[in-house]
């Protein structure tokens, strides 16, 4: 930009999960960090669904806030399924939203738009074009989400996480995308992995067996919880565990694993959620096994943590299984698939806990796939555009 102004007028618009919530959110404090060091201020206004997780996240951060109707396109493989009365319902709903955001964009007057997905970002990216205002979409995944494929065309510039998704995009739309990678939360980056040992009590751990961090997500997985428990005694011979299973699933864990001898129970920590300890205990980690939605991903490359990602089966578009491949070819992650028992968590496991080389190996694939300035090279890409447009 020429000249600073005294102000930056952001618009922010995405939301519904946390994968499309917390990117926006990281790169807006970076883009505020940015501009603070030259004494800009950054006024922000984020456009979403009044009981989406963005208007939590928005209410706890301080962050202006207003709500656009929108609807949710429920997917089927029979195009008659498509015509259901709540696809039908929602989509009315669109036009609505549409006029909402027309009038939140033209009042808020934006320098630019960031739209990271979601089924909200439809209205809002398409009132970007009717009142002619920049429009940058954010992809977290390798392909588009659908309220992404449908306002690529439309958009200024479309910033992807990985190189691979280039070539998904529409020949038109390649030439104004760029790969910055998916934004880390900054504090995710700084854990020191002494803090996670006090704050989690861990001093019976072995300093001299490899630590295994395991979680299921924010609320647990009960497949996860059962290929740990089947495998425990085996694991905590091999490794010491901090086990992260859901505050739903707690006492089921605690019952569970009752029985174990105390010299292995002294090596086994089950929390039902970990807050914020969490980037302590991901620096302690030496092996991680988790699912693999895009935000876990870009956590793991950017640290280089190796990993056995046991995907989601019903993530949209089977999207984490593709991501648990993709990860596997690198040579920084094994995955599981399928109906799994614990026997293979045990045989992918095996050669990691024992191989402190193999480890590495995989931990040095895993940080050359990683992008730890990604919330950075999207500011950067966010002030360009607005740039061009003023």
């Amino acid at each position: 930009m020429s000249s600073q102004p005294s102000e930056f007028r952001l618009l922010v618009t995405g939301g519904g999960t946390g994968g499309h919530t917390y990117p926006a959110l990281t790169t807006l404090r970076a883009l505020q960090a940015r501009l603070a060091a030259s004494g800009t201020a950054v006024s922000v206004l984020w456009a979403g669904t009044a009981d989406g997780l963005e208007a939590r996240v928005t209410a706890s951060e301080g962050i202006r806030f207003l709500p656009v109707a929108t609807g949710k396109l429920r997917r089927s493989g029979n195009p008659l399924g498509m015509l259901s009365a709540s696809n039908m319902k929602d989509m009315a709903r669109v036009p609505i939203g549409v006029a909402q955001a027309r009038s939140i964009v033209s009042d808020f007057k934006p320098d630019v738009i960031l739209s990271t997905g979601g089924y909200v970002a439809v209205p809002v990216g398409i009132a970007a074009g009717l009142v002619r205002r920049p429009l940058v979409v954010h992809e977290q995944t390798v392909r588009l989400g659908l309220a992404n494929r449908l306002l690529a065309k439309r958009a200024t510039r479309v910033a992807v996480s990985s190189p691979s998704t280039i070539e998904l995009l529409p020949e038109g739309v390649r030439e104004r995308a760029v790969v910055t990678g998916n934004p880390v939360r900054a504090d995710v980056l700084t854990g020191e992995p002494l803090k996670a040992v006090d704050s989690l009590g861990l001093d019976s751990f072995d300093p001299d067996l490899p630590v295994l961090y395991v979680t299921g997500g924010a609320q647990g997985s009960v497949q996860i919880n059962e290929l740990v428990t089947g495998a425990l005694p085996w694991l905590l011979e091999r490794a010491n565990v901090i086990h992260q299973c859901g505050p739903n699933n707690l006492k089921e864990m605690f019952e569970n694993t009752a029985g174990l001898p105390s010299a292995l129970a002294a090596r086994y920590r089950v929390l039902g959620f970990v807050a914020a300890e969490l980037p302590d205990v991901l620096a302690l980690a030496d092996v991680v096994v988790s699912r693999s939605g895009a935000g876990t991903i870009a956590e793991l490359t950017a640290l280089g943590k190796p990993s056995v990602l046991v995907p989601l089966p019903s993530s949209a578009g089977n999207e984490q299984a593709h991501n648990a491949r993709r990860l596997q070819d690198l040579g920084a992650a094994v995955a599981l698939e399928g109906d799994l028992t614990f026997s293979d968590l045990r045989g992918a496991l095996a050669g990691l806990l024992g191989d402190a080389g193999r480890r590495e190996r995989m931990a040095d694939a895993a940080r050359s796939n990683g992008r730890p300035d990604a919330a950075e090279r999207l500011v950067d890409v966010l002030l360009e555009v607005a740039g061009a447009s003023s």
